[in-house]
């Protein structure tokens, strides 16, 4: 029997009350002094609203560099992961688990696209697995984009590695309960795994070489916390762009991570590049035309002809990357068919139907994202069991776009937050006083094995 939504489920020992789980996001925190309080605010509704899991957007482990976007967090000093306790205990307070995931941009660094910080550290180097790829370097010569790589030695890299382990003992010491390392997104794990990227000679070329040294370098350090990763295939890359990890390769290297010790895996599929087939759906027009985002977009992309320019080539994106339902939905269960970890499935997930077919055959458990930011308190209503219930996001991504000029993460589509409105007002998102507390283990009698429906 496939186990529901409600259905307990255990990661690495971290029992989670339900399947449900908010996906990691860009909250566009930083580090200043209201960075803690940002981070409460947009992650404790989704734990208050009933989600067994909530996932803190990628964080940085190593500075000055390395975000992908403007304002993102740094979690490579003690003293301000130790302030974040704050979030863990607040996310607690609600019977819900939480799970920091680290990142490094490496050559999707914010230096190599953003006008405004190239121009403001015009000596900052991004790391680099190898030389670029031609397609990153052509579009260096064509002042698309900027590259002054510094490409990883040995010792590096086991440096990096390094880096990974002590912001995850920072962070567990602060009360996060697992561990997720961003593996896709075009981030320098990413980088690591793809032969796009990775044309290293040493024991490194061996693209699953890192995240089984970052696995082995975070238990040294923090013993047997549970450890998660996303697991990229480049299946959605332009034609004529390789040599690209194929989701036979994508499948192979999830055995290979469970045999190396990770808790559960999030296989994705996306492209090498930094592009749309990671979000989907339509072109946010609204976004791009909002003249409170200029001044910022100008920043980011070097005036208003380039401005006009990045957003042609988002309009061209949302041609090619148009949405679909769980789009991640067959690969997880090629992936599952061969793993004894849980699977974890996330990408254009929608309606509690949707939920349901996918529990138990493609995935153990299932994320959403981007409908957060229309409804943060959404895990309330699906969580009723009715499978009419559907998000309020249209996929429109009027979301996103405005975090390249630094604003956070938000809907902005009016048709959509009177949506949310109305069902704020029917009382769509309270939960009873009595929602039920986190469980410190997953009782056999209702929890269901992460085997069924193999």
């Amino acid at each position: 029997m496939a186990p529901s939504l409600e259905t307990p489920v255990d990661i690495g020992g971290c029992a989670l009350r339900n399947r449900l789980y908010r996906a990691p996001l860009l909250e566009c925190a930083g580090n200043g002094p209201a960075a803690v309080d940002t981070l409460i605010a947009d992650l404790e509704p989704a734990a208050a609203a009933g989600a067994g899991l909530v996932c803190q957007g990628a964080t940085i482990v190593r500075g000055p560099g390395g975000c992908a976007a403007p304002n993102m967090t740094y979690v490579d000093d003690p003293a301000f992961v130790d302030e974040l306790s704050r979030l863990t205990d607040a996310i607690h307070a609600h019977g819900a688990a939480i799970a920091i995931q680290l990142e490094h941009g490496g050559l999707r660094s914010l230096e190599t696209w953003h006008r405004g910080s190239r121009r403001d550290h015009p000596d900052r180097q991004q790391l680099a697995v190898s030389r670029p790829p031609w397609p990153l370097r052509l579009a260096d010569r064509l002042g698309l984009l900027s590259y002054d790589p510094h490409v990883l030695s040995t010792d590096e890299v086991y440096e990096l590695a390094a880096d990974f382990g002590r912001s995850a003992k920072w962070a567990t010491d602060a009360g996060y309960d697992i561990v997720h390392i961003a593996g896709a997104n075009m981030g320098i794990v990413h980088q690591f795994c793809s032969p796009f990227y990775n044309r290293r000679d040493d024991e490194f070329g061996d693209g699953g070489r890192f995240l089984e040294l970052l696995a082995a370098e975070i238990r040294q350090r923090c013993g047997d916390v549970p450890l998660m990763t996303k697991v990229p295939a480049d299946s959605a890359t332009p034609r004529g762009i390789g040599p690209r990890l194929t989701e036979a390769d994508t499948v192979a290297l999830c055995e290979r991570l469970d045999a190396a010790g990770f808790d559960a895996i999030v296989p994705v599929t996306g492209s090498v590049i930094w592009d749309m087939s990671i979000i989907k759906g339509a072109f946010p027009g609204r976004a791009w035309r909002d003249e409170r985002f200029t001044a910022g977009y100008d920043a980011a992309f070097g005036g208003p002809l380039r401005r006009r320019l990045a957003a042609a080539a988002t309009w061209l994106d949302s041609r090619l990357y148009e949405f679909e339902p769980a789009w991640n939905s067959g690969l997880c269960r090629r992936v599952r068919e061969r793993v004894d970890v849980p699977v974890l499935a996330e990408g254009g997930i929608r309606t509690r139907g949707q939920i349901d077919e996918l529990l138990g055959s493609d995935c153990d458990l299932v994320g959403l994202g981007r409908p957060f930011y229309a409804e943060p308190r959404l895990p309330a209503r699906l969580l009723e069991a009715d499978p009419e219930v559907a998000v309020v996001c249209e996929n429109c991504n009027n979301c996103t776009v405005p975090q390249a000029a630094g604003e956070p993460g938000v809907c902005r589509t009016p048709a959509v937050l009177a949506k949310a409105g109305r069902l704020r007002k029917a009382g769509a998102y309270d939960r009873p006083a009595s929602a039920e507390p986190r469980i410190d283990s997953v009782d056999e009698s209702t929890a269901e094995s992460v085997d069924d429906g193999v």
